[in-house]
Formats: C-alpha cells, sequence, structure tokens
C-alpha cells in the first residue's frame, strides 16, 4: 500500500519514482529547490563542507537565496558530486522512493545520505559510510560519482586505492540502506582510471570513463603527470550488469582526459559523447552493426593563443556537459576559456552551434592574460556582471530543467585546481548562475535576475560544485 507521500510525490500510487519515459520527464513539475555541494576543504577556513538548499522558484520571496545549510560531521571531504538513491531506472517499483541524496567525498572517502522527503526545504542527514569500512571490504578509495541502479543499490565509482594509485580503481555497489556490498565489477576487469560511468540497459552495456591517479590530481594539475601516463585516455566497455571490460576505447591524444559520459536519452539509441577536458574534444561514440563500439571527434574546441599565462595555448578545459531530455540539444562548458554553448544534436554525427554565452573565464576583461586573434591582434571577453556582481573563475558543473528551457551553472572544480587556475575563488568563493534557453531556435542568455552569491556565506566564502 502505498502511503500518502508516495501519492504525493509520484501523482500516482502504482508507480515507483522518476518518469517512464524521458519526453513524458519533460513535462514534469517545475523545480522550485536546487541541493548545491559546498566545499570549505581546500579554502583554509577550517570549517566542514555543506549541502546548501537553494530557492530557485522566481514567484518566492526567498528566490536565488541559499534557505538552508546542512554541514557534514566532518571536515576535510571535498564533497563532490551527488546522485539519487533511486531514480526513473525504478519506475517500476512503488516500494522506491527518490528520497535520498548520496553525497560521496573525493578527499576522505566518506559517502553521506542525506534525507530529503522529511523537509525538502531543510534536509537531513541520515547516514554515513565511512571509508574504513568501504576500503575494508573493497579496497577502493577517492569515491566519486554515484549513480541509482534498477535494482535498488546504488554504484559509485572510485579513482584509487587509499594510496591514491590508480591501479586500485573500481566501481563500489551499497544495498539500497546504504550497506557496503563489494565491487560491482568482475575480479580483473577494474578500468585503467577511474572517473565517471553510464549505462544503457537494452544494449546490455555500460561505459566508464578515465580521469587520473588521485595521487597526480590531487596535487594539482601538471602536464608532466599527462607525459608520465598519470591521466587516462580510454573508455572502457563494459557488459551491463555482467561487469566484465569488453571493449578499451582509446581515443589517443585526441581524447586526453575523458570526463563526463553521457548517453543519448532515447533508451533504444546506441550513442552517446564524453567530454575529454585537456584536448576539449566532444567524441561520439557508438555501436557498430557488428556489436562492437567505435568513437570519433564530433566537436572540437580550438585552443586559444594567450599572453601573461603559464602555456602559449589554453584549452577550453571541457568539464562538464549534458544533453537535453529529447536528444535534442547538447550543452557544454568550458572551465577556462569561460564560456557555456549550446549545439543542435538532432544529428548526432554532425552537431550545429546554436547559443554561446561567456560567464567568466581566464581572458575575461580585467584580468591579465590576453588571447591573440589570428592576425596578431590581442583581445578580451565581455562577460555581463550580474546584479552587480563580477562574475569569477569559469562555468564548471552544469544542471538542465526537466523541460530544457533552463540551465543552472557552478564555478567550482576541484579546490587544488581551483586556487591553481582561479585563486581569487578561494578568495572570494563561488556563485551560481541561471543560463535562459531557447529552445525553438537555439540561444542562451543570463538571467539577470537570478545569481547565488557563495562568497557571502555565513562561515565565509565556500566553493559550489555539484546541483540536483
Amino acid at each position: 500500500m502505498a502511503t500518502d507521500m508516495e501519492v504525493g510525490v509520484n501523482g500516482c500510487c502504482k508507480k515507483g519514482p522518476g518518469y517512464a519515459s524521458p519526453l513524458a520527464a519533460m513535462s514534469g513539475p517545475k523545480e522550485s529547490l536546487i541541493y548545491v555541494t559546498c566545499i570549505y576543504t581546500g579554502t583554509g577556513r577550517g570549517k566542514p563542507d555543506y549541502l546548501a538548499t537553494v530557492d530557485v522558484d522566481p514567484n518566492s520571496p526567498s528566490y536565488s537565496k541559499v534557505i538552508h545549510r546542512l554541514p557534514m560531521p566532518y571536515e576535510g571531504d571535498e564533497l563532490h558530486h551527488s546522485g539519487w538513491n533511486s531514480c526513473s531506472s525504478c519506475y517500476g517499483d512503488p516500494s522506491v522512493a527518490r528520497r535520498y541524496l548520496v553525497l560521496p567525498s573525493l578527499i576522505s572517502g566518506r559517502i553521506y545520505a542525506v534525507d530529503t522527503e522529511k523537509d525538502p526545504r531543510a534536509p537531513s542527514l541520515y547516514k554515513v559510510v565511512q571509508p574504513d569500512d568501504v576500503i575494508q571490504k573493497t579496497g577502493l578509495a577517492f569515491p566519486h560519482t554515484a549513480h541509482c541502479l534498477a535494482s535498488g543499490e546504488i554504484m559509485v565509482s572510485c579513482l584509487g586505492d587509499k594510496d591514491g594509485n590508480a591501479e586500485g580503481n573500481g566501481f563500489l555497489l551499497l544495498d539500497s540502506d546504504f550497506n557496503v556490498k563489494g565491487r560491482w565489477e568482475k575480479p580483473g576487469h577494474s578500468p585503467f582510471f577511474g572517473y565517471d560511468f553510464w549505462y544503457q540497459p537494452r544494449h546490455n552495456t555500460m561505459i566508464s570513463s578515465t580521469w587520473g591517479a588521485p595521487s597526480a590530481f590531487t596535487k594539482g594539475f601538471n602536464l608532466e603527470h599527462v607525459a608520465n601516463g598519470l591521466y587516462g585516455q580510454h573508455l572502457h566497455v563494459y557488459t551491463w550488469p555482467g561487469g566484465e571490460i569488453k571493449q578499451t576505447l582509446d581515443l589517443g591524444n585526441t581524447g586526453l582526459l575523458p570526463l563526463e559520459v553521457r548517453f543519448l536519452h532515447n533508451p533504444a539509441e546506441a550513442i552517446g559523447y564524453v567530454g575529454c577536458a585537456l584536448t576539449s574534444n566532444m567524441v561520439r561514440f557508438f555501436k557498430n552493426p557488428d556489436g562492437s563500439w567505435g568513437h570519433e571527434v564530433a566537436i572540437s574546441v580550438k585552443p586559444v593563443k594567450v599572453q601573461n599565462w603559464i602555456l602559449p595555448e589554453m584549452p577550453g578545459l571541457i568539464t562538464d556537459f549534458l544533453i537535453s531530455l529529447d536528444d535534442r540539444f547538447l550543452y557544454l562548458a568550458n572551465w577556462l576559456h569561460g564560456d557555456i554553448r549550446q549545439y543542435n544534436i538532432e544529428d548526432p554525427a554532425n552537431p550545429k552551434l546554436t547559443g554561446q554565452v561567456f560567464v567568466g573565464g581566464v581572458f575575461q576583461k580585467g584580468n591579465a592574460v590576453l588571447a591573440e586573434a589570428e592576425d596578431g591582434s590581442t583581445y578580451q571577453v565581455d562577460v555581463p556582471e550580474v546584479q552587480g556582481h563580477q562574475l569569477r573563475g569559469g562555468p564548471q558543473m552544469i544542471q538542465l530543467s526537466l523541460d530544457g528551457k533552463r540551465l543552472y551553472a557552478t564555478n567550482s572544480l576541484f579546490s587544488t585546481w581551483d586556487r591553481q587556475f582561479y585563486p581569487e575563488l578561494i578568495e572570494k568563493g563561488g556563485h551560481m548562475l541561471q543560463i535562459d534557453v531557447d529552445t525553438e531556435k537555439g540561444g542562451l542568455a543570463v538571467n539577470p535576475n537570478f545569481f547565488v552569491d557563495f562568497g557571502a556565506e555565513p562561515d565565509g566564502p565556500s566553493l559550489a560544485h555539484e546541483m540536483r
């Protein structure tokens, strides 16, 4: 028997969480709250990271404000990505609810489960998975991305062993009450490096990407580490749910540091993309007629010649991207160049640029770095002020509303890298923007009425990362 809460949340007492299809989700309710992971780790402020609740309802008196903060019980976590305990993959199971937000801590190795159902405006801590438990049972550490599975379990990619060696990485399985079950992948089928992953059940396939060894990236970015083989350039194709590597795709020099992995939302499609940060290419992967997987560069963000920077050329550094639920548009963030782009991908092999907006970046006006045009002249980009605030850093994590009309963006990548590339983020804190999206003809515009300043937090400026 469904509870009133289940009936209220799902609008029906026979279905589980989420939606029957990606297209059905597009007509779901408009978002009113967003949960943001906020980081003090690495800033020197001696405070625990926290989960901020932001009011995004334009009709609310607290619109565009942080209305609640849930501090974690420990310092030094580096909350990073977040995921739900259950999602539309459990749609057919009425016993399941999308109740808990799963928060892996990249540095400490803790995993928090936060209850958002009791009071959505003021979530509470439900459970802490301690790193010692994970290491003892699986050998895994540096948890990164959490995804819910149709089984009710939660799978978390872990980027290394407790000493930061990539060889120890793999996939952690938690049961529905966040107890450590073990590893997902079969013995001998761990990836070279860990990062993101996504599965496409109708094609019995999961694909994972490869950032780098924690012993390297936790110290800041160093090109020598790339040359020394401490960063990835591969995709791993797994049997789903079997957990065996059936193919490894070497993306080569065009695919260095492949990060976020996204399949098209249409569950029948065997096509997806991965954003390769360092080479700033979007690589499309696809299933061939013989069942093997291939790949090709679909979008290239050209490096920009620069003056007064650490290198003579600056990559865009694609750090996040996503696809609209109707598979019409792809959005990507160039953290160093400072722009967010919209591409029409109705022909997945030939994306067309339909929108672009600069909301930060290293060569924005007022910074010391100059970009060089082909004729040798120099320029800097105009970045709008929002509510009197100069925009800091560059766009990093992005999140799209169900209807595809509102894109949210934060600007922290990882505290050590923030300090290296955008030291003003450590000093002044992060922020969150909303970009209005034209879903008819294409186009992006900054919403002038929305600005969340994490530089003005009660315990001092914090870094804003993932949004749910």
